[in-house]
């Protein structure tokens, strides 16, 4: 699946003007704690946050995320977005709580990544 058709099934806002059409999506993660996104999250998949500093794009450009998406109708501010730019983070928002995104994710055919339990 592609970031763009996440975008416009789950009526994603893109923030950024990073185009996001082609941008593929391997699987999800969510979570607001920056160390636990690293230690979790994979190369193209689609991170799901409440995070809005400048930290998420230096994460997800450590990562090769395919985007980032702040839910609950978290303001991104511009020093943020600027930095997304300069990295191609695609950075969108969305007005549904992260456990809604996830959920409705999932319900698409995106699976979770990141460590297991065993």
């Amino acid at each position: 699946m592609t970031l763009d058709e996440i975008a416009q099934k789950l009526s994603l806002v893109n923030r950024t003007s990073i185009g996001i059409q082609g941008r593929e999506v391997t699987g999800g993660y969510t979570g607001d704690l920056l160390s636990c996104v690293m230690a979790g999250a994979q190369e193209n998949s689609i991170w799901i946050t409440i995070q809005a500093h400048p930290n998420i794009v230096a994460v997800a450009s450590l990562l090769g995320l395919s985007g980032v998406v702040v839910a609950e109708g978290i303001d991104i501010p511009q020093e943020t977005i600027a930095k997304a730019e300069e990295h191609s983070v695609p950075l969108l928002s969305a007005q549904e709580t992260s456990f809604t995104v996830s959920g409705r994710l999932f319900q698409m055919g995106v699976s979770g990544t990141g460590r297991t339990n065993q």
